[in-house]
């Protein structure tokens, strides 16, 4: 059963009668998943731009938004237009492979992970992962990269709350920190 079929037949239902919704349609749901990444220090490095550009791709099967610097910072050496960073969006069937594949392969390998933190979802139920090292993701073969970077993972659902959001990515199988 894939994480979109689940969501039907399981995690709607539960989230139902946990908050006493009337109507399948109240349910938080996912609406968009957009992985970013920044350039940082690799600006000036055509291969690097190139290196995270393949990386996105491979990653989700979707080719990447360049985006660009909408003024000039001299402190950062930054003119304006200059690429800055690359972003994917997934939405429906991507989205819901993406964090299937998120949940069960990628987070397991993250070096060092001991759970989500509470901290990482927003007031209006958004999840936000930061991953420091993109060698996790099991398209990506360790012998072939030259430069490690981080992705920014940012989960976009229907909730209204924190606890809603909370209640919909427990249900999802995203693995959180337990409270002390």
């Amino acid at each position: 059963m894939n994480l979109k079929e689940y969501y039907k037949k399981k995690v709607v239902p539960e989230l139902k009668k946990q908050f006493n919704y009337k109507n399948d349609l109240q349910v938080p749901r996912l609406e968009k998943v957009v992985l970013n990444a920044g350039l940082g220090k690799g600006l000036k490095d055509a291969s690097f731009i190139e290196t995270v550009e393949s990386t996105l791709s491979r990653i989700t099967g979707q080719k990447p938004l360049k985006t660009k610097a909408k003024k000039s910072i001299s402190n950062f050496k930054i003119r304006k237009g200059m690429v800055i960073g690359m972003k994917v969006t997934l939405r429906e069937k991507r989205m819901y492979d993406f964090v299937e594949k998120l949940i069960k392969v990628t987070l397991p390998r993250v070096r060092d992970f001991r759970g989500l933190n509470l901290s990482m979802l927003d007031k209006n139920g958004n999840l936000n992962i930061g991953i420091k090292e993109h060698i996790a993701f099991p398209e990506i073969k360790a012998d072939e990269i030259e430069k490690l970077h981080g992705l920014e993972i940012a989960i976009i659902s229907t909730a209204k709350s924190k606890e809603e959001g909370q209640a919909l990515f427990s249900a999802l199988g995203f693995p959180f920190k337990l409270e002390k």
